[in-house]
């Protein structure tokens, strides 16, 4: 009898069969044209055909992707850490970052190619502004949570401010920091491709951008398809990562499953 680990295992892989089923027998079925809906199968011949750009656009993402979100780890985690730390900080940082939070990303874009010009270097920008919220907000929380009572308490035992920040509030921290990480990486790969789509040379959305002059429907869900591919590996690192580094804050039915 298989067992609920193998289950748990092989379920995502038999759900995106299913759907990768439904999706060819939906096309078929209701003969939807390919250049409205292209089938799974057509998608994954152009997959084939156009394999070469399509690997090497994908590591120009993933290198953008991954350089803004390392530079949003250690901004957001030092944001994060300021904020938790004072009232003061929070009090005059916090509203700047909701609005600028809520301005669209693309929107920034232009002006980063203002500055630096068209390329790689606007990709990264994007994929840094638009990931680090996420972290800074986890972080604060995390901060955030220490019951005043056992503040109370061990500041009558003798323990700084900072003593606190260091044994308590920052290891309390950590699983919204690393829980906080499978949302940047993939919210990073939004900006990259929105960047790439408004002004690069080179990149999966610079790609895609080329498929839809061309009405190259099936390139377009190809490249769509390498950005998904791209992001599960990327969230399956950060969540792996999580369960590293975090493993004592998860639930055991969970941790099991």
């Amino acid at each position: 009898m298989i067992g609920s680990r193998t289950i748990v295992r092989l379920a995502p892989w038999l759900a995106t069969a299913a759907l990768f089923l439904f999706w060819e027998i939906v096309c078929r079925a209701f003969q939807i044209p390919e250049f409205f809906l292209p089938p799974p199968t057509a998608v994954f011949r152009s997959m084939i055909d156009y394999w070469p750009a399509i690997l090497r656009n994908s590591w120009i993402t993933l290198e953008a992707t991954m350089l803004g979100f390392l530079l949003a780890v250690g901004f957001g985690l030092a944001l994060g850490l300021a904020v938790g730390w004072s009232r003061t900080i929070y009090a005059a940082i916090y509203p700047l970052m909701i609005g600028f939070n809520a301005i669209p990303k693309v929107a920034v874009v232009p002006i980063l190619v203002l500055w630096f010009g068209i390329g790689f270097v606007p990709a990264v920008l994007t994929a840094f502004l638009i990931s680090f919220f996420p972290i800074v907000v986890n972080v604060a929380t995390g901060l955030a949570t220490i019951e005043p009572e056992l503040e109370d308490v061990l500041k009558a035992l003798g323990a700084s401010k900072f003593d606190i920040m260091r044994k308590v509030g920052i290891p309390r921290s950590l699983p919204y920091f690393f829980g906080s990480l499978k949302i940047a990486i993939t919210l990073a790969f939004v900006g990259t491709v929105v960047s790439e789509s408004v002004a690069a040379n080179n990149g999966i959305g610079n790609l895609m951008l080329q498929a839809q002059a061309q009405f190259n429907v099936p390139l377009i869900f190809a490249g769509l398809l390498a950005l998904a591919a791209l992001g599960i590996v990327m969230y399956w690192v950060m969540a792996m990562l999580e369960a590293r580094m975090t493993g004592w804050a998860q639930r055991s039915g969970f941790a099991q499953a």
